[in-house]
């Protein structure tokens, strides 16, 4: 009964408030929960996670994207670092100096699969310190790899040329002139030339080509007014059993000569018996340049005759050499440029710098430059240099 007149009370009750307290103190009213916010003050919406929602909200701001960029970039520099690191020391060991073929590239191949575990699978905190050793190792064991004179050469680079200045006279030892019955059959003949700085009045170019493509062999002649020409070739020094390598002669495989011969030789056994494509370009330069020129070469071939360099085609070869000699007797410091390693291309930067014939377009320039269908006619002329100039375009 009592319960009934309860329910009553209750039903009658405007506030619909029975069982509850209806007389709540000040400062105790019911709390809202805090809503959560991002770091930039926004807030978030009811369920979210608020710290999931504030990684969302940065990933769009510029500063986080550039920071994710530069940290895959310096990931991957440092893999490419390892690998040329890893690739420099393997091919260092393969083109070492140990005496067997079998050993250097099981050691080479022993290098590459330790390195690459210490690099990247080894748990163990002196992995990396291990490779580093071994590293700095092998790097001390290559530079300590020393050049000689005193192997089995290649006979037509049997012969280090040597020269002796008196004054206005030059005299110049080991100068190649061999007769050629094939690239490889021919009878050595080495003489003594003599010259006067102040009869040389100009310097020609070569390119010599044993394949189509961006890359050849370059090398000067020296032209005087009453003597033949004199051709300075700088090239790898070959032991008998070795040929020409690029990857290997960035590895101290080769030792370099500079091999001075008449134009006969030089130019001849390229172009009739290496059916090498050869181009002749007259450069336009001072008689007082070339002179400078002809000095600094004779200096590097006694330089050389004294003490034996590797020769390595990115820094001590043919057209590298050319242009670093070129830029000392000129006295200026030419720009870079791509086409001083790509050298099958060096005509075309003489043409940009004005240093050959310009008033022809470039490539009638370079048909009127090859010369191989003169120097196979003259092949043993006694005039052959003039011959070959026949017609050329004029410096």
């Amino acid at each position: 009964m009592r319960r009934a007149q309860r329910d009553d009370r209750c039903l009658s009750s405007r506030s619909f408030s029975c069982g509850a307290r209806t007389d709540r103190q000040p400062g105790h009213e019911r709390q809202e929960p805090p809503r959560a916010t991002t770091g930039s003050g926004q807030d978030v919406p009811s369920g979210a996670h608020p710290v999931s929602s504030a990684v969302e909200h940065e990933r769009g701001i510029p500063g986080f994207r550039l920071r994710r960029l530069l940290h895959a970039a310096r990931r991957a520099l440092g893999f490419v670092l390892k690998l040329g690191l890893i690739g420099w020391a393997a091919l260092a060991i393969h083109y070492s100096n140990l005496p067997w073929g079998w050993l250097r590239t099981t050691l080479a191949v022993a290098f590459t699969a330790f390195a690459i575990w210490a690099l990247w699978f080894a748990n163990a905190k002196g992995a990396r310190a291990a490779f580093a050793v071994v590293f700095l190792l092998v790097l001390a064991w290559w530079i300590a790899i020393p050049p000689s004179h005193d192997r089995l050469w290649r006979e037509d680079v049997a012969v280090m040329p040597r020269a002796f200045i008196e004054g206005d006279r030059v005299r110049i030892t080991g100068v190649r002139d061999f007769d050629y019955r094939s690239a490889t059959d021919f009878m050595p003949r080495y003489e003594t030339r003599e010259v006067f700085l102040s009869d040389l009045s100009g310097v020609d170019f070569y390119i010599s080509y044993w394949m189509p493509g961006p890359v050849g062999h370059t090398f000067v002649s020296f032209v005087f007014d009453n003597a033949p020409p004199l051709s300075v070739s700088i090239e790898i020094r070959p032991e008998s059993h070795e040929g020409y390598a690029p990857i290997a002669s960035m590895f101290k495989q080769f030792e370099l000569i500079y091999v001075v011969g008449s134009e006969r030789d030089v130019v001849g056994v390229r172009t009739n018996f290496r059916d090498e494509d050869v181009y002749l370009f007259r450069i336009d330069a001072s008689r007082e340049f070339a002179r400078e020129l002809f000095r600094v070469y004779l200096e590097r071939i006694n330089e050389l005759a004294d003490r034996p360099e590797f020769y390595h085609l990115l820094s001590n070869s043919c057209t590298v050499n050319i242009v670093r000699y070129a830029r000392s007797a000129a006295g200026s410091d030419a720009r870079p440029d791509i086409r001083h390693y790509l050298n099958g291309l060096f005509d075309s930067f003489l043409y940009d710098i004005g240093l050959i014939d310009t008033t022809l377009p470039f490539g009638e320039l370079r048909r009127r430059s090859w010369i191989n269908e003169k120097a196979q006619a003259a092949q043993d002329a006694p005039d052959f240099s003039e011959r070959i100039r026949y017609s050329l375009p004029p410096g």
